[in-house]
């Protein structure tokens, strides 16, 4: 779009509002993302919705701005779109949905008071109505899209209608996604399309990120251009698809950005105690190089009492040291003598530093529930994988992580069904998939494909590599309107 320039150009910088949907799992790309543009010359506010306050104002160069949820949206303006939002009984998304409505100008009109001049919108693919608080606001708008290009393509395919939902759940069904040039099998598609009802709501909230994604100025993806580079030209030639990824801390990327650290991404909706991280350095400076199985399941999924138990099982018969992060409500789901059984062995935290760990000498796999962030972190990072997806995405970064990037090895399930695709993967084939990664031939040839990865992600974020080009080229673009 051309911004229109009624008040004349402005004598501060370029200034761009990030908005990340209030999850971890988006944050932590999007929070990584502002710092690239920061250290491009452009100033940068990342404003959170959030109920509980924040562990930080200011990032680097990047400015937190935190939003409490309104208790009066009485006066929010309606749309004729409100209730194909895809969000369904979300009120939490509801809510945020009005709250930014609400407070959005407020938040421009504070910054252009400091001197600066708002000139952009990049917000979350699942906020895709912000494309017109952006228009309303006479600001570009930048869609982000945090899954996969691949995962992209297969939720745009169903919203046009080129991806259906088999009828009848066979694990020989084969489902074809344009621009991915390869038959997947039904199993491999993301969990709602096996399991459309959990949660519910799934599909609406998914595909509704394809309403008006072909209207957006921009639309970045947190990928790399080598790691999905034919769906990437698909969707590049449709929608303007523009990788910019890995979106991990630079530290782990051979370079530094201001406002990054050692140890995290710098901003958690938890609340992380600095003790818990030290304990964990200590005992993996313990433990003898690439001998440390480190198991999490992410940060927002439930998993079943009887996965856990089936995972302890196969961590305490394999016998090679882990770390295992286990959050505190899922904690009464291991078994009752596990802890005093293994405590020679492994380690049970409730949260530590998972870019720490993927990049200390001792991990030698990530036994993971194959979520989009945790795999570009291992990847990036040179750390074979054994997947075990258990929703959403998870199931289709895990066919790509084993067959098409050989960069682990994804477990099988209890009947090999796909009907059963939630059902428990027992200890004996996570233990056989384990000791395979960590000592087996197969393993070997992963941790050949792992490091090769790790160099073309290191690639494509140095400067003048391909997602560094395609973030110089948006900057370029915003300090033109600026001027």
């Amino acid at each position: 779009m051309k911004l229109e320039h009624e008040q004349g150009a402005r004598a501060g910088n370029p200034h761009v509002l990030v908005l990340p949907c209030p999850a971890q799992g988006h944050l932590n790309p999007a929070l990584q993302f502002s710092k690239l543009l920061a250290s491009k010359g452009l100033n940068v506010t990342l404003v959170i919705v959030t109920a509980t306050e924040l562990n930080s104002s200011q990032l680097g160069s990047v400015q937190v701005k935190q939003l409490s949820y309104s208790d009066s949206t009485d006066n929010c303006e309606a749309e004729e779109d409100e209730e194909q939002d895809g969000y369904g009984n979300c009120d939490l998304l509801k809510q945020y949905r009005k709250t930014l409505k609400m407070k959005l100008p407020g938040v421009v009109s504070e910054v252009e008071a400091g001197g600066d001049r708002v000139v952009c919108l990049v917000y979350d693919s699942l906020l895709w109505w912000c494309l017109g608080v952006a228009r309303k606001l006479n600001l570009v708008g930048a869609a982000f899209f945090t899954q996969s290009c691949s995962v992209d393509a297969i939720f745009c395919g169903f919203r046009e209608g080129r991806v259906r939902i088999p009828v009848a759940v066979d694990e020989r069904n084969e489902v074809f996604v344009e621009g991915m040039g390869r038959m997947l099998q039904l199993h491999d598609l993301p969990s709602f399309f096996f399991e459309p009802d959990d949660p519910p709501g799934s599909f609406d909230l998914l595909s509704a990120q394809f309403t008006n994604v072909g209207l957006a100025d921009w639309v970045f993806c947190n990928t790399f251009t080598t790691l999905e580079e034919e769906v990437l030209e698909y969707m590049g030639s449709r929608f303007k698809f523009k990788p910019v990824g890995p979106t991990i801390p630079s530290i782990y990327l051979g370079k530094q950005l201001a406002g990054d650290t050692a140890h995290d991404y710098g901003l958690s909706y938890f609340k992380p105690k600095p003790e818990a991280n030290s304990y964990v350095e200590e005992w993996l400076d313990s433990k003898e190089q690439g001998s440390v199985v480190y198991v999490s399941f992410g940060s927002l999924i439930t998993v079943s009492g009887e996965q856990i138990e089936e995972v302890a099982a196969a961590l305490k018969t394999i016998g090679y040291p882990f770390l295992w992060v286990v959050r505190e409500s899922e904690e009464c789901k291991l078994p009752r003598e596990f802890l005093s059984e293994t405590s020679q062995n492994g380690v049970v935290v409730r949260w530590c530093s998972q870019l720490e760990v993927l990049a200390h000498r001792s991990t030698g796999c990530f036994l993971t529930h194959c979520g989009w962030n945790s795999t570009m972190e291992a990847m990036s990072l040179g750390v074979p994988m054994v997947g075990v997806p258990q929703v959403s995405d998870q199931t289709t970064n895990a066919k790509f992580i084993t067959d098409v990037w050989k960069v682990g090895v994804r477990v099988k399930r209890r009947g090999q069904k796909v009907a059963a695709e939630k059902s428990v993967v027992e200890r004996e084939e996570i233990g056989a998939a384990v000791i395979e990664v960590m000592e087996g031939e197969m393993g070997k040839s992963i941790r050949r494909n792992v490091e090769k990865w790790k160099g073309i992600a290191r690639a494509a974020a140095a400067d003048g590599g391909s997602s560094d080009k395609n973030i110089e080229e948006f900057v370029a673009e915003l300090k033109v309107y600026n001027a």
